[in-house]
């Protein structure tokens, strides 16, 4: 079996052929550029994340700008993205550091989990990635190496499980080289230790990986037994009125959506026109259907239909503007949307 120092050596040697080095927060590889990554890349692939990121950096340059800008601006830079709490997380902490620590990202792990949105793994990847500290990471792509390679058994939130890989991440973290060793163990899982029809012949690690050499690497890591995921229905209501204009609401911080703007919703079989005096005090010009949509969450799937009223204000009576706002088109750009409202605007400004 391998020792540490050996599974560290054949990591680092595999990475100067095979690692990725092309990847936009590298260049520079400065600790603000990977801490935006970092967080973007939870729960999300390199591949999506790398449009969002570039265009993140265009419009937020450096923490300063970030910790500046408005939340709407910072939201409608990450629409689309998902898991919007990262957003209102990031925008918090880059205050937190202009006000705190000097505009200056910590060097220092508690510094960094003392922060919103960072974790001990985004702390340690920071840590090694921007500053080059031996500090270990714990994302999928090393639970999913490791599980195999030292052949831990038990589903990876499990405590004991969690405890054994963080154990074995640290054991094999080098002293030197860190910022390449974190970014060739991601890699690898992310390239070659797949989850699906993994390439365990072209693994530097695969004479040393106790699965591959019991044929038994897909059988970890201990997979989850999949839930049916519940269905939810709604109809969401794009109201506008004679001047083309769109009503949105802004959810509220927490929960779903939260701080986006989005159209109003309700039940698919509601009296809209009860339900818009009521609410709205409008009344309906004209109704049309505009499209039905699925929109999967990590916990329920949401079935949506899509319906524009064209609507006038009932006379002698004004919209409470704190339930939300109205916006020409040309406006929406600086929003932050959630994903289904930005399809169905699409698709009533196509179809106009």
């Amino acid at each position: 079996m391998t020792t540490n120092k050996d599974f560290a050596t054949a990591l680092l040697n595999w990475y100067e052929t095979h690692g990725r080095k092309d990847l936009p927060w590298q260049h520079p590889r400065s600790a603000y550029r990977v801490w935006i990554s970092e967080i973007m890349l939870q729960q999300t692939q390199v591949q999506t994340v790398i449009p969002y990121f570039n265009r993140f950096m265009l419009g937020f340059p450096d923490i300063q700008h970030l910790a500046n800008a408005p939340e709407d601006d910072v939201l409608s830079h990450w629409s689309g993205l998902g898991y919007y709490s990262r957003a209102r997380n990031i925008h918090k902490t880059a205050k937190i550091i202009c006000e705190q620590f000097a505009g200056i990202i910590p060097a220092d792990k508690e510094d960094l989990e003392s922060l919103p949105g960072i974790g001990p793994s985004t702390a340690a990847a920071i840590l090694s990635q921007a500053f080059n500290l031996p500090a270990a990471i714990m994302d999928g792509n090393v639970k999913r190496v490791l599980s195999r390679h030292f052949m831990i058994e038990g589903l990876t939130e499990q405590s004991r499980v969690k405890k054994q890989l963080w154990d074995l991440a640290f054991q094999c973290m080098p002293g030197q080289h860190c910022a390449d060793y974190t970014q060739a163990i991601m890699d690898l899982g992310a390239t070659c230790c797949t989850s699906r029809k993994p390439s365990c012949s072209a693994c530097p690690l695969h004479a040393s990986c106790q699965a591959f050499n019991q044929d038994v690497v897909m059988s970890f890591p201990t997979k989850k037994v999949k839930k049916i995921l519940p269905v939810k229905r709604q109809q969401f209501l794009l109201l506008y009125n004679e001047q083309h204009q769109i009503f949105l609401e802004k959810r509220p911080p927490s929960g779903l959506w939260g701080g986006l703007w989005c159209l109003p919703d309700t039940e698919e079989d509601a009296d809209l026109t009860s339900e818009l005096a009521t609410r709205f005090a409008l009344n309906i010009i004209d109704v049309k259907k505009i499209a039905d949509l699925k929109h999967a969450f990590s916990h329920f799937h949401l079935f949506i239909r899509a319906t524009a009223i064209k609507t006038v204000f009932a006379r002698d009576v004004m919209l409470n503007e704190n339930n939300g706002q109205w916006f020409f088109a040309h406006q929406l750009s600086k929003l932050g949307l959630a994903r289904p409202v930005t399809k169905i605007i699409h698709c009533f400004l196509g179809s106009g």
